[in-house]
């Protein structure tokens, strides 16, 4: 045992500044831990609702963006391609898209909300292939419709309501995923009508 005077002054310091960084310690081992229960941004990404602006969108232009991992196209549609929609219904093999591959409120003609605007995954439904969108030269694949989508990988022929012509490969119209317009410039994909 040593005779030496105690420094009372040192060994709080020591204690204090033991105790900070021991803290220190478990606050930077509990973030990370924390954190992790987060789900990650691509995750995040992933289901979040896109946001659009259709303003800039032409008559007759695609455009493309993706939702959960799988593209999504928009068409400003116009009225001479809105009132043919009705022009073709017996070549087609679902026209009143009775099945479920859009939400009920686009279970109409247009299979959409507003008749301009069609929105529906870029996917076939055959064997998920992109299909192209056609102007003008879809009447050679398609008696009597000038514009609509072409698969390319094995030639399902859509209309511009993104519904399945029959005899093709594709058995399903294009999936139209749930959408709603925050105002007349904005497009949500991934938040329905009535859920925004």
């Amino acid at each position: 045992m040593s005779n030496a005077p105690v420094n009372n002054g040192r060994r709080r310091f020591l204690t204090v500044a033991t105790s900070v960084v021991g803290g220190a310690g478990v606050v930077g081992a509990a973030v990370p831990f924390i954190a992790s229960w987060n789900p990650s941004a691509k995750a995040k990404a992933a289901g979040a609702p896109v946001e659009v602006n259709i303003s800039k969108i032409a008559t007759g232009q695609l455009v493309r963006t993706n939702y959960r991992g799988k593209p999504i196209y928009i068409v400003r549609r116009s009225q001479d391609v809105i009132d043919a929609l009705g022009g073709h219904e017996d070549q087609l093999n679902d026209p009143q898209s009775n099945e479920a591959q859009q939400p009920a409120y686009a279970q109409n003609q247009y299979r959409s909300i507003k008749p301009e605007y069609l929105v529906a995954e870029g996917v076939c439904t055959h064997l998920g292939c992109a299909p192209t969108y056609r102007k003008g030269d879809f009447a050679e694949q398609v008696e009597g419709v000038d514009y609509g989508f072409f698969c390319p990988c094995h030639g399902s022929k859509f209309d511009m309501a993104g519904r399945v012509f029959s005899g093709v490969p594709a058995p399903l119209n294009l999936v139209v995923p749930e959408h709603s317009f925050l105002d007349d410039n904005t497009l949500i994909i991934g938040v329905g009508k009535g859920d925004a």
